[in-house]
């Protein structure tokens, strides 16, 4: 082998620059021979979870990606339509094919309104993506302040949307369909639900929402409530790239990986943050969780480029955050397997924590593009190494 040939770069393609996707192609800048792209439909970042807030307009949501990339990561706005594993290529909607040693697929999640429930596809607005809370903004604007508002989900999501509503003034009716914050503790639910009566949410916490019309929600049992806007909050998806591609998923569509994140199919394919199913058994879909599996799908991926095994995933949670408008929330701590323990912090200092929570998702990614290495050492990971780079712009060719 030539002296040519061994230096030729690793081609990595990202695929989604999300939390996820901008943590993997930063850290992947740990070694200077890799080429590495990041595929993304936005020319911008978005913060998902401050959609809530850009809906309600009390805050926005993207970011300049020129200020979260590392010198040399290569962004091309596009999608990709299908992961061609026999020819190695990434195959996008304008056409174009890219060439990859590996692919880190980090598409992130979608919003899931059943087409079970008639009329839910048609007239009730999602929160999942920053072109559904774009329609959702503007449709709330023509909205008299008065007009009912339902908000359809008692997760952490739909409680979020719901008090930022509330908070303003806003006629709002939260349908749980069985609990309210189901994932929080006995005492943190108490408190969620005391915030909400005393800023006049109506909360359904056993009903279930059967038909969505345009101006009314009707419930299993019949009933109907009136209703000007409905905003389905109740879980989400994954996109389809996955199986389009001939990769084995999960029921929801999420990609099946081992325990280094790699795809049961193709050890070229890994696969980090809301997308991936880690032995069938996927991580609850979070910011929290997508940045350190982003970190170590790039460490795998160094790893199979080093000739050395990777290491599995060791992902530990620490509870939870929920804003309730923007001067309340919860702060629900947990075991390291995610289940919640009694023990929180409610009021102001849960909505600093909320905050603090939220500047960190960028923030560390802006860390990673500054030194990679620095922000996230995944169990097995390589330690941050010289040189270093600044963030620059990025390109979209």
């Amino acid at each position: 082998m030539s002296t040519s040939e061994r230096h030729t770069p690793s081609k990595v393609v990202v695929i989604g620059g999300g939390y996820a996707g901008t943590v993997a192609a930063n850290h992947l800048r740990m070694r200077a021979d890799i080429d590495i792209t990041l595929v993304n439909p936005r020319p911008e970042f978005v913060e998902r979870i401050r959609l809530h807030q850009f809906v309600a307009e009390t805050g926005e949501v993207t970011v300049d990606y020129g200020t979260l990339l590392g010198e040399g990561v290569q962004l091309i706005v596009d999608s990709a339509t299908r992961i061609d594993t026999a020819t190695r290529t990434v195959r996008l909607a304008s056409g174009r094919a890219l060439d990859y040693d590996h692919v880190i697929y980090a598409v992130g999640s979608t919003a899931a309104i059943p087409s079970s429930v008639p009329g839910a596809a048609e007239f009730a607005f999602d929160i999942a993506e920053l072109e559904s809370a774009q329609r959702l903004r503007a449709q709330l604007g023509k909205l008299p302040f008065d007009a009912p508002i339902t908000v359809v989900g008692g997760g952490l999501t739909g409680i979020e949307t719901a008090a930022e509503l509330a908070e303003q003034g806003r006629t709002v009716t939260l349908v749980c369909g069985r609990t309210l914050a189901p994932s929080l503790s006995a005492p943190a639910r108490r408190s969620v639900a005391t915030w909400l009566s005393r800023h006049g949410v109506a909360v359904l916490e056993a009903e279930v929402v059967a038909e969505v019309r345009p101006h009314a929600v009707v419930f299993a049992g019949a009933a109907v409530r009136a209703s000007a806007l409905t905003i389905w909050a109740a879980g989400f998806g994954v996109p389809e790239l996955a199986a389009a591609s001939g990769l084995r998923t999960d029921r929801l569509g999420r990609l099946l990986t081992d325990e280094t994140l790699t795809s049961l199919d193709d050890d070229r394919v890994i696969a980090a943050g809301d997308a991936a199913a880690p032995s069938g058994r996927p991580l609850r879909m979070s910011c929290q969780a997508a940045q350190p599996l982003g970190a170590q799908a790039a460490n795998t991926v160094l790893s199979r480029i080093a000739g050395t095994e990777p290491a599995v995933i060791d992902q530990a949670f620490t509870g939870s955050c929920v804003s309730l408008g923007r001067r309340g929330g919860i702060r629900q701590l947990s075991r390291k397997d995610d289940t919640a323990v009694n023990l929180y912090v409610a009021g102001r200092m849960a909505a600093v924590i909320k905050e603090a929570t939220c500047r960190l998702g960028v923030s560390r990614i802006r860390r990673e593009a500054r030194k990679p290495g620095s922000g996230f050492w995944p169990k097995g990971g390589p330690r941050p190494e010289q040189p270093t780079f600044a963030p620059q712009g990025v390109t979209s060719p």
